[in-house]
């Protein structure tokens, strides 16, 4: 039956307006709660779980998709993003007890200040959602490498999206498991969060790889080397800028203990 669209007045004779796509009426209920969570998260072939899905499959596909206009079954990849890290931070803070375990770390290394632990349980817990606001750089540095092969920089935002989104689940899936067993040996867990940042130039040329399937491996490694020195270069500056910052903050709260530490280094 024919209703008037609530939102702009015209004649809605189907589910959605035509005009503005507004949805017909329909009262609140626990059937409607229902549905719009299967919708949003649970629908098999629309949504969280169906994006994770073929995320999980073919990365770069799954952008190129979006990318080229085939948007009705995915999730939207900053939203997508938002929610990923989102868990990936949850876990780190109520399973994995990041805080405590490098508390322990760094009071092994004699720096037992709480700077270091603080600070570091923070860049490890919410990695995922320091690296959602770098995005913008990201996409810089890829735009720049990049340049010449057809997608303006806002494309490049989106695909440096999916490629965090993938990053993070395979944090979830293949390195928080691993860290979860090792807990009580915080220098295992320390390095363990080091040393997976090597899986970046992998998951970067498996990215664009894919997302480039016309190209040639050699063209891809070229620019996935250039993407990897322009952000090392930035990732350097911010290292030092940080570092000295850093210990600034540690010697003014570690007072002597905490100079001590830095004079033996």
């Amino acid at each position: 039956m024919a209703e008037q669209c609530l939102n702009c007045s015209e004649t809605i004779t189907a589910n959605f307006c035509a005009s503005c796509g507004q949805k017909k009426f329909k009262r609140i209920d626990r059937k409607y709660i229902w549905d719009e969570l299967q919708y949003t998260v649970f629908h098999t072939n629309k949504g969280f779980l169906y994006s994770v899905k073929q995320l999980v499959k073919n990365p770069g596909k799954t952008a190129r998709e979006f990318i080229g206009g085939n948007r009705v079954n995915h999730y939207k990849p900053i939203l997508l993003l938002f929610v990923l890290s989102g868990i990936s931070a949850f876990i780190s803070y109520k399973f994995l007890n990041f805080r405590a375990v490098l508390e322990s770390y760094f009071a092994k290394q004699h720096m037992n200040t709480g700077f270091m632990s603080d600070f570091m349980s923070f860049i490890s817990s919410y990695n995922s959602l320091i690296m959602l606001m770098l995005v913008p750089l990201f996409a810089l540095t890829t735009k720049i490498s990049f340049n010449r092969w057809g997608h303006n920089y806002y494309e490049h935002l989106v695909m440096n999206t999916y490629i965090l989104c993938f990053y993070t689940i395979l944090n979830i899936v293949l390195l928080y498991p691993v860290l979860f067993f090792v807990r009580h040996d915080p220098d295992k867990f320390f390095s363990l969060t080091q040393w997976v940042f090597l899986l970046v130039p992998f998951v970067l040329f498996l990215f664009f790889k894919s997302f480039y399937k016309d190209k040639s491996a050699k063209e891809v490694l070229l620019r996935v080397l250039s993407v990897l020195g322009l952000t090392i270069a930035g990732y350097l500056v911010f290292i030092i800028l940080a570092s000295v910052i850093g210990i600034i903050i540690a010697i003014a709260g570690g007072g002597p203990e905490a100079l001590q530490y830095f004079k033996k280094q």
